[in-house]
């Protein structure tokens, strides 16, 4: 169970990088959705995938020895939600976006940057 976990971690996160490092801007935010579900996935796996114990302490114990830990499962749904709003508002800012510069070119979108000379925005890059 832990080496499937493990392998669709691994896709999970490959594929989100493979996509923020498109040209196209929607792709690039869906690729960073990816990641974001990559890292919940990895922070969900911390707190053990599989046991068949209860989470019932005894009363001569005084801790749960080998039931899943419920922090990282709280930290997720948390994170779920975060990213979950924040994927729609950046997905409201990327259709904007595209709508006001007319193309979903990365490239493009950096050419239509100001000029270096403008007062209030430095330049891209120094030219020697």
């Amino acid at each position: 169970m832990i080496w499937a976990v493990a392998i669709a971690l691994g896709v999970v996160i490959t594929a989100g990088t493979y996509l923020a490092l498109s040209r196209d801007v929607f792709r690039c935010l869906v690729g960073l959705a990816l990641i974001g579900s990559g890292v919940n996935l990895l922070v969900f796996t911390t707190g053990r995938l599989v046991t068949h114990v209860p989470p019932i302490i005894d009363a001569a114990e005084r801790q749960l020895s080998a039931a899943a830990n419920p922090l990282p499962q709280a930290l997720v749904l948390t994170a779920i939600v975060i990213s979950f709003a924040l994927l729609c508002f950046s997905l409201v800012l990327v259709v904007r976006l595209i709508l006001v510069a007319a193309t979903d070119d990365v490239t493009q979108l950096r050419a239509a940057e100001p000029p270096a000379t403008d007062a209030y925005k430095p330049p891209l890059e120094e030219r020697l």
